[in-house]
């Protein structure tokens, strides 16, 4: 690897690095919450208000990263969030109490929102484009990894040792990134200042914290259906006032402009329905093998780590895979077995030998692997330099949200399973069904990727057949 080419990898290492403390903070701390609960005081189902401020937080200041770079630059935005983040880190390790530790992780979900686009601004800024796959590839696995393993991680962790490490082990790891940032990445900013849309920013925030919010309020047993059904109108209203004021501002916060390029429009909408189903599964394989199998949670987290396995695993071929057959056909096909390998999972029991169940999560993690790949690469293949910063946010945006949404259907899906058997308590027949539904929502997902063009990604994949045919 020459000196022209390794530049863009060790940016693309260190957005990783962001990428993976952003994405692991974002499910290490569900096996911890008993433990956290006692320190506290409190009941483990009040400390999951930790969780929720976290997630909320990145929905609503993720909009404003595209802005924010511009402004200040790229690497002092950058810098600056993974500095909040690893001190917001800090004081989650050191709180004793429950809001404390809140206020902490709301900072926390600052310092994770302008890292998420801001991260990827960089890499599509300084990256060529027939370098653009490979990139894309080193800051993905992260973001794959941490979900699968992080149940893993924050359950050796708090049964062997003290549940504050899981934020503290963060402080190192942001302090090496913080130096690697100021010398490696470039201080990147637009010529002109746009002025900061402040009523698109308070619409789009609404809407995005009501969307998710009201959607975890459904996945609840005891759900109250008139406080959703207020939290989710209140949603959607703000949600069509936003578009409608997004279309016609001189100076959107979200530039929804780069929606018209087809292979982007393709990446959000049916990479949000991929992206959804996919994200079930960190969430209903540990309840599954808790509850339906009666297994402890260090145990269930490491069966769960065969995911994350196909989910490295895939890497290394992702690459000549495109080359050869071309985005649309790997989505397609690839599409089809990621359902395949969800509906399989209707089929565990207790008696399933558990070389059959890492067989099956091995294939799914490497199908996931190679789709969100796909997703994350085709959504810029067609975005002009110039739209970069827009197209970054928007898909930063609509990405967060569905990662956010895949935990909450995976409660819906349950509790819809429940709700039709009639009971009050989860029950092994429950999973089947919610896998079922959910292997459903993967499936609708690959009616979009039909209808990209053959060559749809070609000056990235390298994937000249039908160039050559035509």
């Amino acid at each position: 690897m020459d000196s022209q080419t390794r530049h863009p990898v060790i940016i693309a290492l260190i957005v990783a690095s962001a990428y993976f403390m952003e994405n692991l903070d974002t499910t290490v701390i569900a096996t911890a919450l008993p433990h956290m609960a006692s320190t506290f005081d409190v009941t483990a189902v009040a400390v999951s208000i930790g969780m929720t401020a976290y997630m909320l937080t990145l929905a609503i200041f993720i909009p404003i990263g595209g802005w924010v770079a511009d402004r200040f630059g790229s690497r002092t935005v950058f810098g600056g969030a993974i500095v909040i983040f690893t001190v917001a880190s800090l004081l989650c390790g050191m709180a004793n109490g429950l809001w404390e530790f809140t206020a902490a992780r709301i900072l926390q979900g600052i310092g994770g929102a302008l890292m998420v686009p801001v991260g990827r601004l960089i890499v599509l800024r300084s990256t060529e484009k027939r370098y653009l796959m490979r990139s894309i590839a080193y800051i993905m696995w992260p973001g794959l990894a941490a979900p699968i393993i992080g149940p893993a991680i924050g359950g050796f962790i708090s049964t062997y040792s003290s549940w504050r490490w899981i934020f503290l082990l963060n402080v190192p790891i942001g302090i090496v990134a913080i130096a690697l940032t100021a010398y490696f990445i470039p201080n990147q900013k637009e010529a002109g200042r746009r002025p900061f849309d402040v009523m698109g920013f308070a619409l789009s925030g609404m809407a995005l914290t009501c969307l998710m919010y009201g959607m975890e309020l459904i996945g609840q047993l005891d759900v109250q259906w008139h406080i959703a059904a207020a939290v989710l109108a209140a949603g959607a209203l703000s949600g069509i006032l936003a578009v409608r004021h997004l279309r016609r501002a001189a100076h959107p916060l979200l530039n929804l402009g780069p929606l018209r390029i087809p292979t982007l429009r393709v990446s959000i909408g049916g990479g949000s329905l991929y992206i959804i189903a996919v994200n079930v599964a960190p969430f209903m394989l540990p309840l599954l093998f808790q509850i339906g199998f009666g297994m402890n949670a260090f145990a269930s987290g490491l069966l769960v780590l065969a995911y994350a396995a196909g989910n490295l695993g895939m890497k290394a071929v992702t690459t000549p895979i495109l080359k050869r057959y071309g985005f649309r056909s790997v989505m397609i096909v690839n599409g089809l077995l990621t359902a395949a390998t969800i509906a399989a999972c209707c089929a565990f029991s207790p008696t399933t030998p558990h070389t059959v169940i890492v067989a099956v999560l091995l294939i799914g993690g490497l199908c996931r692997s190679m789709q969100m790949t796909g997703i994350n690469t085709l959504a810029f293949a067609d975005v002009p330099p110039a739209a970069m910063s827009s197209a970054s946010t928007l898909f930063s945006v609509t990405q967060q949200m569905t990662i956010g949404l895949g935990i909450a259907f995976g409660a819906i899906a349950l509790h819809f399973a429940v709700w039709l058997h009639g009971g009050t308590q989860l029950a092994l027949a429950d999973f089947r069904v919610a896998f079922a539904v959910v292997a459903a929502l993967s499936l609708i997902s690959v009616i979009s990727f039909i209808g990209i063009e053959r060559d749809a990604g070609a000056d990235v994949s390298g994937h000249r057949k039908y160039q050559k045919t035509a």
